[in-house]
Order: C-alpha cells, then structure tokens, then sequence
C-alpha cells in the first residue's frame, strides 16, 4: 500500500461560504507543500462517525462533537487529541436577556417563566445557558419552562436560526428570556435584530471554549503534525492570509485545549444528551 499524501479534513456544511473557506485553505496548504482534501457533512454526527472509522483524518469539530469523539475514542481504547483551534474559540460566555422594559432582574425571578433557547444541539444557546440555570437552582424541567428553537438539528448550534428566533420571540413578548452566545447578541444588536435599548442581559455565564480541530492519536502523525505546524504559523499580517482568517472568524490559530469543557460536560451528564449517539455504536 503507498504511503498516504492527503490529509482529509471533514467539515459540517452550516452554511453556504464553508466551501469558500476550506476551498481557500485547501489553496494555500498546497502552496506550503500539504495536500489537503476536504469532505462536507451535513451534520456533525456523521463527522463524527467518518473520524472515528477512519474515514477522514482531522475533523473541524464543535464542543460537543470534540466531547462525542472523545467518549467513544475511550470505549474503543483509544484517545481523541485537540490539536488547534481559533483564538476566538476561546474564553466565550452565553447570555441570557430579557427586554429592556422587563421587571426582571434576577435569575431566580425566572422560576415559572418561558425561555427561549437555541438548538436543542447547540452547546452556547441551549445546554450551557440550561445547565447554568440548573446550577443557580433553576430546574429547566420542573421550574421553568424551555422553549426550544430547534433550526437545523446535527449542526450543534453553527447556523444560528435558532438563536435568531429566540430574539424575535423575545421582542414579540412570546418568552420572557433568550439564551445566545455573547457574539451574537452583539450581532444582533448591530444588524437591528435586537433593536436599540431594546433588551439587556439578565446574567451569563462562565467562560467555555468552542470548536477545535480533533485528531485520533497515532494516525497519520507526520500529515497532521504538518497540518498543525502550518495553522500555528499563519499569521494575520499576511495579505494572503488573512483574507482566510477573515472567512473563519479569527486572527491567529492557536494549540488545542480541552480545560475549556468542563461545563459542557457537565450539562451532558445532565441532560443525557450524549447517550443517544453512544448507543449508535456497538461497543
């Protein structure tokens, strides 16, 4: 059998511009002496499944799908690594707002009340915000009431429907609270979905980290520790580097890290969230 020469990537298809992005990326790897190819899934539960049969080499995975690869990689006997993710992977926080106007000015005042979250999938509008809530003493199955707004399930939250109709729900005064992920309430509040003094955060939660590039331990070593050198060296001062970085939504890669986690994992312990993809596995 010849040696392999091709890095595959697989990659979920949330929206239109990722084949622009990994198309670009695929360009300027060859450039840098890498062949890279790239597979599109339509959600990351497939992705998930091709890494782990082997079927690609590197998958650019969300926090839960980093978290559904791990579990099983263990079942199998063997470990899932992060080798890079972006510097806005890094250090992000979920809010949770209400309108502006709204008599509500703690967490415990939302016992009973209707809040909106994001994919049922979606680890910053949906599992973390709920799991913090629980935490503060909120049972999200007996004291308030979840209404989910479930846009393309399998992407884990990457199109961001969902938390776009939790805001309009908010402003429609059809929920009392939406979960987002910080970045996009800052979005929505520059593109007029969340009007001007329209809404304010109630409360938001601790840091996490986001996606990362995951890899199974002692495949294909020399492709990925290539992959992986060539991610760290790019560097936004680069004209032709930086059109790329823009596409991602990042200035600089930066290693892998898991310690960012924890509270996702929690909150699958909680919620079960993971158990119906273990049992997709006969192991």
């Amino acid at each position: 059998m010849n040696k392999r020469t091709t890095l595959l990537m697989g990659a979920v298809a949330y929206d239109p511009k990722v084949v622009n992005i990994w198309e670009g990326f695929r360009q300027y790897f060859s450039q840098k002496e890498l062949d890279l190819d790239y597979i599109l899934y339509s959600n990351y539960e497939q992705q998930v499944e091709a890494l782990l049969a082997g079927h690609i080499d590197v998958g650019w995975n969300s926090p839960l799908a980093w978290l559904q690869v791990e579990c099983i990689a263990k079942k199998m006997g063997r470990r899932a690594k992060a080798i890079c993710m972006r510097d806005t992977d890094r250090d992000l926080t979920s809010v949770i707002i209400v309108k502006n106007d709204s008599t509500l000015n703690r967490l415990s005042e939302l016992k009973d009340r209707r809040i909106g979250v994001g994919a049922k999938d979606s680890p910053q509008a949906c599992l973390i915000p709920l799991n913090y809530l629980a935490n503060s003493g909120l049972d999200p199955n007996k004291q308030i009431e979840v209404v989910e707004y479930d846009i393309l399930p399998g992407k884990h939250g990457d199109h961001i429907g969902g938390e776009r109709k939790a805001a309009q729900a908010l402003l429609s005064g059809t929920i009392d609270a939406a979960c987002m992920i910080d970045s996009n309430y800052l979005a929505f509040s520059l593109d007029g979905s969340l009007p001007s003094g329209s809404v304010r955060v109630l409360d938001r939660t601790p840091h996490y980290d986001h996606c990362n590039f995951t890899v199974l331990e002692g495949h294909c070593i020399n492709l990925i520790k290539h992959f992986q050198k060539l991610l760290l060296e790019m560097t936004y001062s680069d004209p032709n580097v930086r059109p790329l970085l823009d596409l991602e939504g990042l200035k600089q890669w930066l290693p892998g890290r898991t310690t960012g986690y924890q509270q996702l994992e929690t909150a699958v312990k909680r919620f079960g969230t993971l158990e119906p993809f273990i049992r997709r596995f006969d192991l």
